[in-house]
């Protein structure tokens, strides 16, 4: 399976296409610790956006366009083990769970990308310190290292995932270097 960073171009053109459908997503998660320099290893990009309201059925039908599925089912691992292959009933099935967070899978190339709406914080606060980072010539939005350090730490608390601890420690470890 390829590594997340093979898919990187996918995600800059879905991103572009959530941009211009007013939904820009801020990248967090494992990708932009990997960004910042962690040497953590994600199979996923995780995207923080606002609510999509009226804006989900042309959601859905971006992330459709380009092969990714929602997720129906996940293992205890966080796989995703079946998804919705229709897409009009993903949308029925968004808008009536009306959850906090929505994974989608691309079955054939395991592209995974999870958006969070609004979640744990909203997208609105996280873009007022997000930058634009390059990364191989596309750019993504990257939530501020500030905010990595809050949202990581939530979610350790959380779920008390190993990973979690090690990209506080990482996020703090780079905050002590860091000049004054």
């Amino acid at each position: 399976m390829p590594d997340a960073v093979d898919h990187l171009d996918e995600v800059a053109s879905l991103v572009d296409s959530l941009t211009g459908l007013g939904l820009e997503p801020i990248l967090v998660g494992g990708m932009a610790m990997v960004i910042i320099g962690s040497r953590r290893v994600t199979r996923d990009f995780d995207f923080v956006i606002p609510q999509p309201g009226e804006r989900l059925q042309r959601l859905v039908e971006i992330l459709y366009d380009r092969g990714l599925e929602l997720a129906a089912r996940m293992n205890r691992a966080g796989d995703v083990t079946a998804t919705i292959d229709n897409p009009r009933v993903a949308v029925t099935r968004l808008r009536l769970d009306a959850p906090a967070s929505a994974y989608f899978l691309n079955p054939e190339t395991g592209l995974r990308i999870d958006l969070l709406f609004d979640f744990p914080l909203p997208a609105a606060e996280l873009a007022k310190g997000a930058r634009r980072t390059k990364v191989r010539s596309r750019a993504l939005r990257v939530a501020s290292e500030t905010d990595l350090l809050r949202l990581k730490r939530m979610a350790r608390d959380q779920r008390s995932a190993p990973g979690d601890a090690e990209d506080v420690a990482f996020l703090e470890s780079r905050r002590r270097r860091r000049p004054k």
